[in-house]
């Protein structure tokens, strides 16, 4: 008979940033180790998380494992028996291990020879008395971007158990009965407030309300049904959904009481706080505050930073989409005095806003120009030096980004000027209060001051894009008149950041990235791609150009063996991130790497070009002629190794004609494919466009291929002629190379 299983695991409270996949988590464990133990799960698992609790519930679960034969392997023979054939202890032990006589056992052939087996029948277990070895499992596996040790023990006290966060209480029922189980605390920290914790049928509610008796008081249930009813009566709103609705109710609710509304949409801080804030909260409540309307002369990106990131307030705006002089606090309680939490809440966003205002007006009395001085004291890292030198380097690699990448001389001066004063921010007052505006208050400094829209949107928008998706921001619309001075200042700076610190001996590994060089990665990848979207100019400079320009911009403060050290390393893992990138905006995994594939692709062939050859490749590689090409092409490839780059090279410029060297009709149809198409080949990849013309001249090949490998050996015995027919394949393969390792196209994904 099945019936429900019911876990809730109480914790102290968590970061909201935990809460989404750890929800996930628990339902793909909890099935993942029930499933492993015998108890397949045939329904989805429901599962919850509040800052305070986990939850999972199973509606149907089989109340005992299913009985199964089981074949249990022991010694060898050899083993098992004596030279005169008498059990050996090693047979007896086996036997008496298994609870059966020796004359049960028998013997079986396998690959490694003949050893003794014994098959039996195991009864299922009761589901009640496996869940507590589920459970043990289920709560070790869960991972936390943080492990806590709290003097725990599970499996009898043998191993220390760390969590996320110590546990409170267990709730952990099967058909409405206790399922047992305890996590034991280490006897040197066990005390009248430090015990045991033990599976009950009690959870708990909210911890500063009640609808009577004790807020936080024990509540007993026997069913989920039970169990989720009980907490909404005691001020826990289990559901993410739920809570989240009812904040937005209360947003707009609050927000049309003062004549505006919240600001929730189109505006990245507020809606990542939207999705935040269900998770601080168990059962939220809005309050709404005011602050003196003279703060509005203050920038906007001021007043929604103090609000949004230092305080977690939603801003309010007017009907124009105005700010307003008002503020909502969400609380996780249901207030008494609505009043008095809102005036405290108001001391503090007042304060705030004193110390940004007096920081805007110092800081505007010097301006930026007056700061570059004090970037020699701001230090970018200690083997690059200070932030004014690396200044020096964008505003030298941002001109020739603008006149020579870009194609567009007359912004050089606006994006040198931009990049001279990009850092300048870092020297302001009011940037070292709220460093998350960085960049931003330097465009808005420069507006100020006078500075033109080209220069003052370049720094305003410098440190974007740091994602490769198409539609991250900024949008071409909000750059205006500086889109080809922050597509210079921005790749500059990135291209500066990402060489210097790998000269410098800086690397991601795994999850650790201090410096965010992943970031900056896919910041310049998005560039190279979509640079003709954003400012109307397609980049056509090879990668390895752009890194290598950057290289020359830290002169001799890098050792000559840092420089041949950190090069191959920058190399593959930018092809990781481009890669990345690919993939990330929809490219077939196979076709990326065929894409990628050719000699050296991913520095050698302009990031823009990879993009429209890519575009260009699944329409052919659905064809079964080129499939059959791509799978002819690893031959190809396998036999052209043969024959070294250098070799070919040198038998190309000074070598006979081939013509005079192949006599057989397949590798004459071979060679002269390759003369016929390889131009319109050669043509899409020194252009970067037309790449499904070269695609479709590259699938001709397939019928000559084909017979040259039917009609043709090319290992002969004939020196001579072996080395013509390897070139013949060497030429062959440097001319799909252009393309890319088409042979990619069939492997199999992993």
């Amino acid at each position: 008979m099945d019936r429900e299983l019911l876990l809730e695991i109480g914790v102290e409270e968590m970061p909201a940033s935990w809460l989404p996949a750890l929800t996930t988590q628990l339902s793909d464990v909890l099935r993942a180790r029930l499933t492993e133990f015998g108890l397949p799960v045939k329904v989805s698992i429901e599962s919850h998380s509040t800052p305070r609790r986990l939850a999972a519930c199973v509606p149907e679960l089989v109340d005992r494992q299913e009985d199964r034969d089981e074949t249990v392997m022991g010694p060898p023979v050899s083993a098992a028996f004596d030279a005169e054939g008498h059990p050996t202890t090693a047979g007896l032990g086996f036997a008496r291990r298994l609870g059966v006589d020796f004359d049960a056992i028998k013997q079986v052939d396998t690959p490694r020879g003949q050893y003794l087996s014994h098959a039996r029948w195991i009864r299922g277990r009761a589901t009640v008395d496996v869940l507590p070895e589920v459970l043990s499992r289920v709560l070790r596996d869960l991972t936390f971007p943080r492990q806590m040790h709290w003097d725990a023990q599970l499996e009898n006290g043998t191993v220390e158990f760390t969590f996320g966060r110590p546990i409170r209480w267990l709730l952990f029922l099967y058909g409405g009965r206790v399922v047992p189980f305890t996590i034991a605390r280490h006897a040197i920290a066990s005390s009248p407030r430090v015990q045991d914790v033990t599976a009950g049928a009690v959870t708990y509610g909210h911890r500063f309300l009640a609808t009577s008796g004790r807020a936080g008081r024990a509540i007993k249930v026997r069913s989920f049904a039970e169990y989720q009813k009980k907490l909404g009566e005691n001020f826990v709103l289990l559901s993410r959904i739920e809570r989240r609705d009812r904040l937005m109710r209360d947003l707009e609710s609050q927000a049309r009481k003062i004549g505006g509304r919240a600001l929730l949409q189109q505006h990245p801080q507020a809606e990542a706080l939207l999705e935040e804030v269900p998770d601080l909260v168990e059962y939220p409540a809005v309050v709404a505050g005011v602050f003196a309307a003279e703060f509005l002369t203050l920038p906007g990106e001021v007043l929604t930073t103090t609000l949004i990131h230092h305080q977690h307030f939603f801003p309010v705006v007017d009907a124009t989409g105005a700010l307003m002089p008002a503020f909502l606090a969400v609380t996780n309680t249901q207030p008494a005095n609505e009043r008095a939490i809102a005036t405290n809440a108001e001391r503090v966003v007042t304060a705030r806003l004193r110390d940004a205002r007096f920081f805007w007006d110092a800081d505007r009395q010097v301006g930026l120009e007056g700061r570059m001085a004090r970037l020699e004291t701001v230090l970018f890292h200690k083997q690059l030096g200070s932030y004014r030198a690396k200044a020096d380097r964008i505003e030298a690699l941002a001109r020739f980004v603008a006149s020579d990448v870009l194609g567009r001389p007359e912004a050089a001066d606006a994006a040198g000027r931009a990049a001279r004063l990009a850092k300048a921010d870092l020297a302001t007052d009011l940037v070292r209060e709220f460093t998350e505006l960085q960049g931003t208050m330097g465009g808005i400094y420069a507006r100020e001051a006078g500075e033109p829209e080209p220069v003052w949107k370049a720094i305003y928008f410098q440190y974007l894009p740091s994602a490769v998706e198409a539609d991250a921001a900024p949008a071409r619309a909000a750059l205006g008149s500086g889109a080809v001075p922050w597509v210079a200042l921005s790749l500059a700076d990135k291209l500066d950041t990402l060489v210097g610190l790998f000269l410098a001996g800086e690397r991601p590994t795994g999850s650790r990235d201090p410096f965010g060089l992943r970031r900056q990665a896919h910041g310049v990848i998005r560039l190279l791609l979509d640079a003709e979207h954003l400012a109307g100019a397609r980049i056509r400079t090879p990668l390895d150009v752009l890194l290598r320009r950057a290289a020359d911009g830290f002169g001799d403060a890098i050792a000559p063996d840092a420089r041949t050290q950190a090069w191959p390393e920058l190399s593959a893992f930018l092809a990781d991130r481009l890669q990345h990138a690919f993939e990330a905006r929809g490219g077939d995994r196979r076709n990326v790497r065929a894409v990628l594939a050719g000699s050296d692709a991913a520095f050698q062939t302009p990031v823009s070009d990879q993009a429209a050859n890519l575009e260009a490749l699944p329409a052919v590689a659905r064809s079964e002629a080129f499939r059959q090409l791509a799978t002819a092409f690893k031959r190809v490839r396998n036999i052209a190794r043969e024959y070294t780059p250098a070799a070919f090279a040198a038998d190309e410029a000074q070598g006979p004609s081939l013509h005079g060297l192949l006599a057989e009709p397949a590798e004459q149809a071979l060679l002269a494919e390759i003369e016929a198409r390889e131009p319109a080949i050669a043509r899409a990849v020194r252009e970067g466009t037309g790449y499904g013309e070269a695609y479709a001249e590259a699938a001709a090949f397939e019928p000559v291929v084909a017979r040259f490998f039917d009609e043709v050996f090319v290992m002969t015995d004939d020196q001579a002629l072996r080395k013509a027919r390897l070139r013949l394949m060497k030429r062959l393969e440097t001319v799909i190379l252009q393309l890319g390792d088409i042979s990619e196209i069939v492997t199999t994904e992993s």
